[in-house]
């Protein structure tokens, strides 16, 4: 009865201990009024009779707790007035103390979006030295080099580490785990559909490592929660096709916990999601991109490494960060050997809002990430048969992204092309594309060009696939049409 106080009271704090002796969530289920409209535009009139209306009145929980203490003898009419008034009184001091308050200052409005902390920025030049060999082999499969592990394995190991690390960290969502604890010494253990998370409980617990429902926004949800009561959560959505029921939390809920606290809390959580396509079959529902869509919210950061070094590097900032992050790994990428790098040595990070040159070039550069940068370098190699030579940029975050990078590329080749595998209309190569237009127009010697998916979906059929999906001919046709103007 919740015009009750005494029966809220009673059953609430009955809920309340079988919550805290660990015996499961609690419901309570209450009966309550409703005394005012839904807004000043509204007018319960309209849809309530009268009868119902007077029933409210009659049942406000704090008129029947005032007679219920009267009735008892505990208060008198006197004192009940008392009570009101100063209460009365109270709100009013109080509304008329904001009321007066200084205004906050316009210029504040930026602060606590997100707090990135100084880190060492690798230096670009060894970086470039590194990848020469993907570069000059950009034609080819490519080899590993001795002792390298492909993308999906180095997110394990670094999981693996990371939780050996700092006991706060909890892995969780749809068949992260290895097995049911019953039989979990009798079988080899699961790990999530693509294995990276395999290991992960047999090693480090149920407690710290476990199946998630499959609900989305259940998931992201549990990991605000754990979040804002000072763990490290890293909640995995199985595939970014069905991350949109996790948006209402990832947009309302984790992005804006810091600004609107003024950075009173955060939400240190980590969401990993499986993305993109060039599967050759995944379909509409495992070969989306979509990181524009999430680069639009204020708050939340979103990293998308395109090889097994800078996933390690990204990974293990991301856990050292204290706002949320959306960790983007490309299916496609997994266990690509061009892709695979040796294990970097421990403490090694990539700072967030810190790309890479991965070509050298002078002619044209094309900035990208994720699965087509590979494409972007074969479509490099390519035109340098015709004596044309690109400079591929790859971002690794895409929010923040490395503006400064992409400038500086400009200034030297005066040629811009954006390639990324979303959708063309309002993928996020459209920002990159009108952030150079604005800010490097007097470098350019071309429009900018952008090279991305048909505004489509991605088909099942590997031949519409490859029609809908940007391709290494598209790159070096889009390249083509700047570097010959």
């Amino acid at each position: 009865d919740g015009w009750d106080y005494v029966s809220c009271r009673r059953k609430g704090a009955r809920a309340i201990a079988r919550v805290r002796a660990g015996e499961g969530p609690g419901l309570i289920h209450a009966r309550v009024t409703r005394p005012y409209s839904h807004s000043s535009a509204d007018s319960q009139a309209k849809y309530r009779d009268a009868e119902e209306l007077a029933s409210e009145v009659e049942h406000d929980p704090i008129d029947v707790l005032e007679r219920q203490l009267i009735d008892a003898g505990l208060l008198d009419d006197e004192q009940a007035s008392s009570i009101r008034a100063e209460a009365s009184a109270i709100a009013m001091q109080a509304a008329e103390e904001a009321l007066a308050a200084r205004r906050p200052d316009p210029a504040s409005v930026t602060n606590e979006v997100v707090r990135l902390p100084l880190m060492t920025v690798v230096d670009s030049h060894a970086e470039v030295v590194e990848t020469e060999e993907v570069a000059k082999t950009a034609g080819a499969a490519g080899e590993e080099k001795p002792g390298s592990v492909v993308m999906a394995e180095a997110i394990r190991l670094t999981l693996h580490e990371l939780l050996a690390s700092d006991e706060r960290i909890r892995v969780f969502g749809e068949d992260v785990a290895d097995a049911d604890d019953e039989v979990l010494s009798q079988v080899e253990g699961k790990g999530g559909v693509f294995g990276v998370t395999r290991g992960l409980q047999r090693k480090f617990g149920s407690a710290r490592c476990f199946n998630a429902p499959l609900a989305e926004s259940n998931i992201v949800g549990r990991g605000v929660g754990q979040a804002l009561r000072g763990l490290k959560p890293c909640a995995e959505i199985q595939f970014f096709d069905y991350i949109w029921p996790a948006m209402q939390q990832l947009r309302s809920e984790a992005a804006t916990i810091r600004w609107r606290s003024q950075g009173s809390f955060s939400c240190p959580l980590v969401v990993r999601v499986a993305i993109g396509g060039y599967l050759t079959g995944g379909s509409i529902w495992h070969s989306q991109s979509g990181e524009s869509i999430f680069a639009h919210v204020p708050g939340l950061l979103i990293a998308f490494p395109s090889r097994s070094r800078d996933a390690v590097g990204l990974l293990r900032t991301a856990f050292a960060l204290d706002d949320p992050v959306l960790f983007l790994e490309h299916k496609h990428l997994y266990r690509q050997h061009y892709a695979a790098d040796p294990m970097p040595p421990p403490g090694w990070t990539v700072p967030f809002g810190h790309g890479t040159v991965v070509r050298r070039g002078r002619d044209l550069t094309i900035v990208t990430w994720g699965a087509t940068v590979q494409k972007s370098l074969m479509a490099a190699a390519q035109l340098e048969a015709d004596g044309f030579q690109a400079e591929v940029v790859d971002l690794r975050t895409i929010s923040p992204w490395d503006k400064e990078l992409v400038a500086a590329s400009v200034q030297h080749t005066s040629r811009l092309l954006v390639v990324h595998e979303d959708t063309i209309t309002a993928g996020f190569g459209a920002e990159v594309a009108a952030w150079a237009g604005e800010n490097c127009f007097w470098d350019l010697d071309a429009p900018v060009r952008r090279v991305g998916a048909t505004d489509t979906f991605v088909a099942y059929e590997p031949t519409l696939e490859a029609a809908i999906l940007p391709q290494v001919d598209d790159i070096v046709s889009g390249a083509r049409s700047l570097v010959e103007r």
